[in-house]
């Protein structure tokens, strides 16, 4: 029973609690410092010394996990940025007929401050 918890049961719940904690904190550091927090009084209030072992195990994979999420978070909120702009540039690019925008209708048009991604990419050197 005690392999099983080690093993399986707080490897799980040091997953879904990291997640957790980084969408809400948006820290790995702090969530990695309040996992170990929580396993090192779990280690001297229910376990021995040896459990302090699986306790900096836990620490780590609560450290990659938040890591990890950080990067899925950022990519998605990017990546939805940039369909943004693409989507903001076809409507106004459709109302003048198939003409790219400038640089600086992009500035006085677009209220989102993000980057007219169609005139950057196509602009010719």
């Amino acid at each position: 029973m005690n392999n099983l918890l080690i093993f399986f049961a707080f490897p799980i719940a040091v997953i879904i609690i990291s997640v957790i904690l980084q969408k809400i904190l948006n820290n790995p550091i702090l969530v990695a410092a309040l996992i170990f927090a929580i396993f090192l009084i779990i280690t001297f209030a229910f376990f021995d010394e040896t459990f302090l072992i699986a306790t900096l195990a836990y620490t780590i994979l609560a450290f990659i996990t938040a890591v990890i999420t950080k990067i899925f978070c950022n990519c998605v909120n990017n990546e939805s940025n940039i369909c943004n702009c693409l989507s903001n540039n076809a409507s106004e690019n459709d109302n003048n007929n198939g003409c790219t925008r400038t640089a600086s209708t992009n500035l006085e048009s677009n209220t989102n401050n993000c980057f007219n991604y169609t005139y950057n990419r196509y602009k010719k050197f």
